[in-house]
């Protein structure tokens, strides 16, 4: 008699069930690396397009700046007169209080003035350009004077003072000599367009580099998972 200890095992020998990599996503893969390398790979072309142009504008400056002024001259215009009618058009809100909308409708009615002066003649609306920008300078540079003069405890009291005297001298210099200021002042804008622009380029190829290792290296670690990630049934 056979007893059922003696009995001959026929059943199949126990697999260990294995999933192919189509199925589930190899182990030791790093999405967080792989989206980091996107972004960074957006990064660098946007940086060297807008490094691109900064040098083109500068450039394009220092070429023509005659034609530049014309154009900054009108584009002025165009914000003065937007500005004026955004201001008129507060003058009548219902949040602006009853003894303010005077002052914001006169405010309004000369930028629409000064926006259509700008339209008339170039020179004038460089002319105002520049009589804008030096009034600026020169609040802007009596207001940080004074701050710093009247306040021992603020942190860098002599850079604040240095750079409000900076900026008062620079609205007098604008103020009095107009159209010579404007002229300079286009020409070191072109230059600091074009270092600008020289900058982002070589930040731009910097952050290439850095996106082509990050992306190796997630390729790598890819690679390695998929030739490690599964142990053969032999072992």
């Amino acid at each position: 008699m056979t007893l059922p200890s003696d009995s001959p095992d026929h059943s199949p020998p126990h697999e260990t069930p294995h999933r192919s990599s189509t199925q589930a996503p190899p182990q030791g893969a790093d999405p967080a690396g792989e989206t980091l390398g996107a972004l960074a790979n957006l990064g660098w072309q946007a940086l060297f397009t807008i490094g691109l142009a900064s040098i083109a504008l500068g450039v394009i400056v220092l070429i023509w700046p005659g034609e530049t002024l014309r154009v900054v001259g009108v584009l002025f215009g165009v914000f003065l007169l937007v500005t004026g009618v955004f201001q008129l058009a507060s003058a009548f809100g219902a949040h602006v209080p009853g003894h303010l909308r005077a002052l914001h409708f006169i405010t309004g009615a000369l930028c629409v003035l000064l926006g259509l002066i700008c339209f008339r003649d170039t020179l004038e609306s460089i002319l105002l350009l520049a009589l804008w920008l030096g009034f600026g300078w020169l609040l802007r540079g009596i207001m940080m004077t004074a701050a710093a003069g009247s306040s021992p405890g603020m942190p860098a009291r002599g850079w604040q003072l240095f750079l409000g005297i900076l900026t008062l001298l620079a609205g007098i210099v604008l103020i009095v000599s107009p159209f010579g200021s404007i002229a300079a002042l286009t020409l070191v804008t072109g230059i600091m367009a074009i270092v600008l622009g020289v900058t982002e380029v070589v930040h731009a190829i910097q952050l290439r580099i850095a996106a082509g290792r990050l992306t190796r290296g997630g390729a790598g670690k890819q690679r390695r998972a998929l030739f490690h990630g599964h142990p053969h049934p032999q072992h």
